[in-house]
């Protein structure tokens, strides 16, 4: 539970990210990013897998790239239902979905399988005989 709510928080962090960097991003308060962020959880854990297999010859054929409409269409629809989380427009949607996603990865690799804040993955390397290992 507690791995849960660190990425619910994690998430609400990268949806103020991009409001702090685009200005057709508005949040009004604190809650408001609390229920965009949960929202956009759900509809990313139970409908984006179904419009990702429904949309797959399109999503091929653009080499990826239309699953950033998809992305797009998900904010937009949290738009639409959180009172107080504003999206004006379909490439502002663009953007934000990018840079929310690319903020929520970065912390989330910060955040263990055990739900907990931990070390990533490093290399440590020895000097022995003159030569790095």
């Amino acid at each position: 539970m507690k791995g849960v709510l660190l990425r619910w928080f994690v998430l609400t962090i990268a949806i103020l990210t991009a409001c702090w960097f685009l200005d057709g991003i508005r949040v009004n308060g604190i809650f408001p990013a609390l229920l965009a962020a949960a929202l956009l959880g759900i509809l990313n854990a139970v409908f984006r897998p179904i419009l990702i297999l429904l949309t797959l010859p399109v999503n091929i054929l653009t080499l990826g790239l239309f699953t950033f409409v998809i992305n797009a269409l998900m904010l937009m629809i949290v738009s639409a239902v959180i009172p107080g989380f504003d999206v004006k427009g379909f490439w502002t949607a663009v953007f934000g979905a990018l840079i929310i996603g690319v903020t929520s990865w970065l912390l989330n690799r910060f955040i263990g399988s055990t739900g907990r804040i931990e070390k990533t993955e490093c290399i440590d390397m020895k000097q022995r005989d003159g030569r790095w290992e």
